[in-house]
């Protein structure tokens, strides 16, 4: 039967059209049930059998349903026919595996692909679940399901009434199986006209008392209402009304507002802050200080904000706020003003009257009413409960026009007024051990408790929970459903357990979904696109292209690797060889990926949701399956391996007289480590061709380097490490700071070199959707710091342009300290601004520019197997050098290659954090039970304490210059503005950037749900020298430390030789 649906739609251009689609109604469309008795059912399952759409397990996919469903005492067995909110609100619930036997109504699917393509895709994989048994009834196609929209019912009532329609159809369907579909819902309207129809419906929460075995599914009860949560905090009054989105809209219009990412700075989670381009075409930070001006925005927001006027802008440094009680913490906006230098401490006076009484204050002045009558914006609403305050004007706001980069009033900051996109996801979090529930609990009725995020940059979430006990010193998952403004704190609903809190298994896990790294295996339908001879692949000249001429044989070519230790998935390898004119031919051979994974495949599809491989301490997360990773893709000595080769005549200076792209197959001479290669490159004694070619290439990198150093290119610095982790326990014995050697600079300086040389071809070919990266130049304002501690040493950062930066770097040297040059790079890094992929077609040329490199054109085309930029990269150029390549929109349309390009850019940045946390996590395990005193640089300087980087450590902590446990005591050391140092009152001890400090490192050794700092488990650091009253460790407390610290050394060396002993000497064991 063929129908047709009309419906009208506006298009990009504003215009409006109506649509006219084709609508077909069949009647050959099964209900799903496995032992359905119908003709059409049974032509179904039969026609799946025919086709082998059974699993192993026999499900029939037709009809996945089982003949014998969960039973509750008020339905019997029953299917659940879930509406579209129940999805939306509850999909947490939905995806736990004990939920089966569920029927998705096509009208349920249609609404979550237009309301939440998250959620929507989250459904689809459970259905692709056979396992699961879900069902998709096509009711929107069946003739007997089908209704047409009535008269003034709206699209929301009509498909409300199609699903209790379907519903009803399938009970009739079904009336002699004994078997009852349930409508579930928590729409009330739904309910009660359900009721009326004769269907059986229930709320979700009735639902669930079928599953009492399982109380964590109560405690995943999504909701949005602040009053079931009893949420309302005293004395708290409340955030502003975000604007509407036509008033934001004219407020950018007219150059009022700014939006841009909310980023929460890690040492205090109550200031964040906004990069942004202002009028003037310069991207400035603007400060968001305080929950009040933040207005509900969570880290990764994108938020719309206004300037504040200049009487609140910041001038004092940041505060380190990081395991406070954010309860007792006083908001900014209760503080005394903005430019308060005092140590922030937990102060029990932050809801006074006065405070209360400021935030009420009108926020609007004459100016601006006058600027809203002008454009129709709203600049920020007020309090209409005083009418005495409302006639107090107030500052008029900035506006961004104005805004300049002379920030002698102090640092600009905003508040916001609206978010365009939530970022909020699912967060890994601990109860606060601050919470102590009141009164004995005689039942399992559901508390309201406050949780902390791993993330110290995410608010308290507010939940309900029945396993207080079973939670206490776990980590576990929570999903925020809402933030009301009547609520300090959003509120959210638990999602899963994960585990106890202090376990290595249980905290790699906490890192990786705090960084939104996949890390679960790859699934079957993905490994289906791997080779079908698996490990037995072999290079087949016809097969791969070499017979027909469009791959090259470059096999007699000497070609190697040199690689970290232990490196198994090879992107890269290398050659030179010296040509009859003098000239040398270098070739740079990068694994050729994209001959094993297709455009649109399965495969691709995972590697571009992955986007990069993530490396922890002791593990590896592949972006692309084993079998390619660290063998067919991964050019090992010895074997033929396929490649994309980037082949130049270079001269004796290394300029570039030619260059050539060939997709090519290699046999590499030999895979080397950087040592290996260096000891080949030192030892005289080694003339064979293969040291003859790295010789080659070193001297040549050296030039390279040299032509890049007097560009502009920075080096800058960072510092690294590395762990020695015991064979069987994975702990780490041992830690150390990474060394660099002349072939780490040899295989760099080849490696740019082909990404210029491929960013170059890529964009001459696909001008408009070009994969390109690019590195901002960094505001001048991010060095003033920096600059001002420099100061009193005589030197200066020269900030015009990366070669006069650079040229500063190499002149910023003391001989009194030769590590200070390098902790100034370290902290020169940490001005920069974040390099970025991009489409070639969303940015000008002039854009395109890489800072740090100081090169005009870049892109990544040298790690494939890691980077599925390079993916990209591989494919345009592919594209570019043959006519005959056969390519889709993927490499043509920008709006796509934007798209694409913002998840890897969201992928890089998780995976560099990923593993810094992996690093952190190590580190603290590392020091766990032991007490090291080590000398250390002030890399930061706060209101309430200073950073401290360890050189031999390569890490950093604070060191806290104000008790957080007794607030009465005033701060041993004070902020100074002028000299931006921290100075003791009687003005003998002083602390700013660069002084070297020794210091005590140790792990909170309290028990683990002790406190915040022992459930983050952080390494805390206590000063030794300079010695400080109130602040420095005394003499006795140090000589007790430095004795146990001896003998806890004498036993693990005593340790050491027994072992030894026992090793050598087995024999002797006994006397052991």
């Amino acid at each position: 039967m063929l129908r047709n649906k009309s419906f009208v739609k506006r298009t990009r251009k504003g215009n409006i059209v109506r649509t006219v689609k084709e609508h077909y109604l069949r009647d050959d469309i099964a209900c799903g049930y496995e032992k359905c008795t119908s003709k059409v059912c049974e032509n179904a399952r039969k026609e799946a059998e025919d086709q082998g759409k059974t699993t192993a397990n026999g499900i029939n996919l037709a009809a996945p349903l089982s003949a014998s469903p969960r039973t509750a005492v008020e339905w019997g067995p029953h299917y659940l026919v879930p509406d579209t909110n129940a999805f939306v609100n509850q999909i947490d619930i939905f995806e736990r595996p004990i939920i089966n036997n569920v029927i998705v109504l096509s009208t349920v699917l249609d609404e979550l692909r237009g309301l939440s393509m998250a959620v929507y895709n989250r459904v689809r994989v459970i259905i692709k679940d056979s396992e699961r048994r879900w069902f998709v009834f096509s009711n929107e196609h069946h003739r007997e399901t089908f209704i047409d929209r009535q008269t003034s019912e709206s699209p929301n009532d009509r498909n409300d009434r199609a699903i209790r329609v379907a519903v009803k159809w399938l009970c009739k369907h079904l009336v002699g199986s004994s078997i009852t579909p349930i409508l579930v819902t928590n729409d009330e309207n739904n309910i009660r006209k359900a009721c009326e129809d004769g269907v059986n419906v229930c709320r979700m929460e009735g639902f669930l008392k079928i599953y009492s075995e399982h109380p964590e599914l109560f405690d995943m009860m999504g909701s949005v209402s602040i009053n079931d949560r009893n949420s309302a905090d005293p004395g708290w009054s409340g955030y502003p009304e975000y604007l509407t989105p036509v008033q934001i809209q004219a407020g950018l219009n007219s150059g009022m507002f700014l939006q841009g990412t909310l980023q929460i700075a890690p040492y205090n989670y109550l200031e964040g802050s906004i990069y942004t381009e202002f009028p003037d075409g310069k991207e400035r930070r603007v400060l968001i200080l305080g929950r009040k001006d933040m207005n509900r925005a969570i880290q990764g927001d994108k938020v719309v904000i206004q300037i504040l006027p200049k009487s609140s802008w910041r001038v004092a440094p940041s505060t380190a706020l990081v395991d406070e009680d954010e309860d007792i913490v006083p908001d900014v906006s209760e503080k005394s003003g903005t430019t308060d230098t005092t140590s922030i401490v937990p102060d029990t006076g932050a809801n006074s009257e006065e405070s209360r009484k400021r935030a009420r204050l009108s926020q609007k002045s004459t100016a601006n009413k006058a600027q809203e009558k002008k454009s129709g914006v709203t600049i920020v609403g007020s309090d209409s409960s005083e009418q005495d305050e409302k006639s107090q004007p107030e500052p008029e706001p900035i506006k961004p026009a104005d805004v300049g980069d002379d920030l002698s009033e102090g640092e600009p900051t905003g508040r916001v007024v609206g978010i365009v996109r939530r970022n909020w996801r699912s967060y890994c979090v601990f109860l606060d051990p601050n919470f102590m529930h009141k009164g004995v609990r005689t039942s399992n009725a559901p508390v309201s408790v406050s949780v902390l995020a791993m993330d110290r940059r995410i608010p308290k979430i507010k939940i309900r929970t029945r396993q207080l006990d079973i939670l206490s010193g776990q980590r576990f998952v929570v999903a925020v459903d809402s933030w009301p403004k009547e609520s300090r704190y959003p509120l959210g609903h638990f999602v899963r357990a994960l585990g106890d809190a202090g376990d290595k298994a249980t905290e790699t896990e906490v890192l990786l979904l705090e960084h939104d790294v996949p890390f679960q295996p790859f699934t079957q339908n993905v490994r289906s696109d791997l080779p079908a001879e698996g490990e037995k692949w072999i290079f087949n000249p016809v097969r791969d292209q070499v017979s027909s001429g469009r791959r090259r044989d470059l096999r007699d070519i000497n070609v190697c690797s040199i690689d970290p230790p232990g490196c198994t998935d090879i992107d890269d390898a290398l050659h030179a060889v010296e040509l009859p004119n003098g000239n040398f031919q270098v070739g740079v051979h990068i694994a050729d990926v994209t001959n094993f994974v297709k455009p649109n495949t399965a495969m691709d599809k995972e590697a571009a949701y992955r986007s990069t491989t993530v490396y922890l301490v002791d593990r590896r997360i592949d972006m692309l399956p084993e079998l390619l990773g660290t063998n067919l893709c991964s050019l090992r000595a010895n074997v033929d391996r396929l490649a994309f080769s980037c082949i130049w005549e270079l001269d004796p200076e290394a300029n570039i007289v030619d260059v050539t792209f060939h997709k090519s197959v290699i046999h590499s001479k030999a895979s080397l480590t950087y040592e290996a290669a260096q000891n080949r490159i030192d030892d005289p004694s080694m003339t064979d061709a293969i040291t003859n070619s790295i010789r080659s290439l070193n001297m040549l990198a050296k030039k390279l380097r040299k032509r890049r150093m007097e560009a502009g290119a920075l080096t800058l610095s960072s510092p690294e490490v590395r762990f020695r982790l015991e064979n069987d326990s994975q702990d780490p014995v041992d830690v150390e700071m990474k060394a660099l050697k002349e072939t780490n600079a040899l295989v760099e300086e080849f490696m740019l070199l082909a990404n210029i040389s491929v960013a170059g071809k890529i964009y001459q070919h696909f001008p408009d959707s070009a994969l390109l990266r690019r590195h901002p130049e960094p505001p001048a304002q991010n060095f003033d710091n920096l600059q001002h501690a420099l100061k009193p040493l005589g030197i200066q950062l020269e900030t015009g342009s990366s070669l006069a930066l650079a040229q500063s770097l190499d002149r910023a040297v003391l001989p009194s300290d030769p590590y200070f040059n390098n902790l100034l790079r370290i902290l020169t890094t940490r001005c920069m601004m974040q390099a970025q992929y991009f489409c070639s077609g969303t940015c000008t040329p002039e854009e395109f520019r890489h800072y740090g490199l100081a090169t005009q054109i870049y892109t990544h085309f040298t790690s494939p197997i890691r980077r599925y930029a390079d993916v990209m990269v591989h494919r345009l150029l592919h594209a570019s050098i043959d006519r005959d390549a056969v390519y889709g929109s993927e490499l043509t349309d920008k709006t796509k290659m934007n798209e694409q390009c913002e998840i890897l850019n969201h992928r890089h940045r998780m995976a560099q954090q990923a593993g810094r946390s992996s690093v952190e996590l190590y580190t603290n395990l590392f020091f766990k039970g032991k007490t090291v005193e080590e000398f250390g640089y002030v890399t930061q300087v706060l209101q309430n304490g200073f950073s401290v980087l360890i050189p031999s450590y390569g890490i950093e902590g604070i060191v806290y210059t104000a008790s957080k446990d007794n607030t009465k005591d005033p701060a041993a050391l004070e902020y100074e503005k002028e000299s931006h140092t921290l100075t003791s009152p009687d003005k003998k001890s002083t602390i700013g950037l660069f002084n070297r400090v020794q210091v005590i490192l140790k792990v909170d050794d309290k028990p683990v749900s002790a406190n915040v700092s022992s459930m983050r488990r952080k390494l805390s650091l206590q000063l030794v020298e300079p010695q400080i009253p109130r602040l420095s460790i005394s003499f006795d407390e140090l000589k007790a430390l430095r004795a146990a610290a001896s003998a806890t050394k004498q036993n693990e060396q005593d340790e050491e030789k027994i072992v030894e002993a026992v090793t050598k000497h087995p024999e002797q064991i006994r006397n052991v």
